[in-house]
């Protein structure tokens, strides 16, 4: 006689291989099968209750900005699933593989018009990049698996919908996971005779400048150095924040909505903007770069290069190794040196607010105090509002310290749900929540599942008033 294996036991074990470490939702009936696999599989998975599934899909999509690697939620059939939607379009729209299993009823209640169901498949066509309903229990594994790859690949979300009687049933135990076996695609090499044609528009420019995305995470060195070398000041995108350190004297800060007065003035003023790993939505809609400046783009995805504006030396490429070919030459600029004096006495000027001992206490003092605690490899899960705009200009972060926000969805809440994966997935760091009361009065109801996790997160609640400078 075959072996057999209970199909949602496989599934959990095929999850495990990929190495997931956390499981975030909410117990319903129609979501019964996974909660039982998540029982018994509770030494390898831990499995956290969130008390909202909204917070649940934030903290998976959270999870995978922070780390790289895959982030699962869940919810039940009906209002379960509808709860993930928010989480599930700040992943979508920031690029981060997230595996949303929702729960669905037995298969002898569908098309019966039943309690709580509803053809979920349709509602999820636009937030994923794979959207499946399981059609037979032996299939299940599988269609976890498929997702969880095409979720990696496409770098997006995975929705599988799971009629409850299939985890139940059981299945051939000669099911296979690929998540051991897992393959990071390699990275675009830059073309030498590109880099060639971007040395020479550098040569040629009085105001270059780089404008530097979250493709330069890990390549901090690397970007300082080009900046020193070739006198190049740097804008960052806001996600961006502390890839490179923020006392770095040619780090100008970010641009446009949550922004720093030398970010905007260094792109007012650009005839070069060297793009690296960033899809700024405002370059075209909102006009911030000058029309007549122009453009390198890097980027490791081809589709990326001439998104946004025209493009006059295209470099597919890794950012770092396209950072370490540009460094091999030394330039002196009186622009570079403007920028730098720019952010001396912007920096001055914040740090006059921060010293501020009037009150009602103002932001800027509180933002003092967190830098004063700060360990230097904290985590920061900032939440959507004023406190994005006032995170990136009064935190001094370093390259060693994470942060993470909701960016181009821009969903207030997210900061609770961020901040507990945060501190799920980094136990010996200091976590900060930095939320708005609005967003918190959304998500508070959270801070039941950081008490039940024992999970010592510090929550930082600004009143809007505060702003007022």
């Amino acid at each position: 006689m075959s072996k057999t294996i209970n199909a949602g036991i496989a599934m959990m074990k095929v999850i495990e291989d990929w190495d997931v470490k956390q499981v975030y939702g909410i117990p319903g009936g129609s979501i019964n099968s996974t909660m039982e696999a998540l029982r018994v599989e509770q030494d390898k998975i831990d499995y956290v209750q969130v008390r909202h599934e909204e917070v649940g899909a934030f903290a998976a999509a959270a999870h995978a900005k922070l780390t790289g690697k895959i982030g699962v939620c869940f919810g039940s059939a009906g209002p379960g699933a509808t709860h993930l939607f928010n989480g599930l379009y700040d992943a979508q729209m920031d690029h981060a593989p997230v595996l949303a299993i929702i729960g669905q009823v037995g298969t002898s209640d569908m098309n019966w018009d039943s309690f709580q169901e509803m053809n979920e498949n349709p509602m999820f066509a636009d937030v994923s990049v794979y959207n499946r309903t399981v059609m037979t229990a032996d299939s299940l594994p599988h269609v976890i698996d498929e997702a969880i790859r095409r979720a990696y690949k496409e770098n997006g979300v995975a929705v599988v919908t799971i009629p409850n009687d299939f985890g139940t049933k059981d299945i051939p135990a000669d099911f296979w996971s690929s998540g051991h076996s897992y393959v990071k695609p390699l990275l675009p090499q830059p073309d030498e005779e590109k880099i060639k044609a971007a040395l020479k528009l550098i040569s040629e420019a009085k105001h270059p400048v780089i404008f530097a995305g979250i493709g330069v995470n890990g390549a901090t060195e690397e970007l300082v150095t080009l900046s020193k070398h070739l006198k190049l000041p740097v804008v960052m995108s806001a996600i961006s924040k502390g890839m490179i350190p923020d006392d770095f004297e040619g780090n100008m800060g970010s641009a446009y909505r949550v922004s720093t007065k030398p970010g905007n003035e260094t792109l007012e003023q650009a005839d070069l903007i060297m793009m690296i790993g960033a899809d700024f939505p405002f370059a075209r809609t909102k006009g911030m770069f000058n029309p007549d400046a122009k453009f390198i783009q890097v980027d490791i995805d081809s589709s990326k290069i001439g998104k946004r504006h025209n493009v006059d030396v295209p470099i597919l490429s890794d950012a770092k190794q396209e950072l370490v070919a540009l460094s091999d030459e030394v330039a002196h600029r009186r622009f570079y040196d403007a920028c730098v004096a720019n952010r001396k006495n912007w920096r001055a000027y914040l740090q006059q607010l921060a010293d501020k001992t009037t009150s009602p206490l103002g932001v800027g003092s509180v933002f003092k105090q967190i830098n004063r605690i700060s360990t230097g490899n904290d985590v920061f899960a900032i939440d959507v509002g004023d406190v994005t705009m006032n995170s990136l200009r009064f935190l001094n972060m370093n390259e060693k310290q994470k942060f993470t926000t909701s960016a181009l969805f821009a969903t207030m809440g997210y900061g609770m749900g961020a901040a507990i994966a945060g501190k799920l997935t980094y136990p010996d760091r200091q976590v900060f929540n930095l939320t708005g009361d609005g967003a918190f009065a959304m998500v508070m109801q959270d801070l039941l599942t950081q008490v039940k996790e024992k999970l010592h997160i510090i929550n930082v609640v600004f009143s809007n008033v505060s702003v007022k400078f």
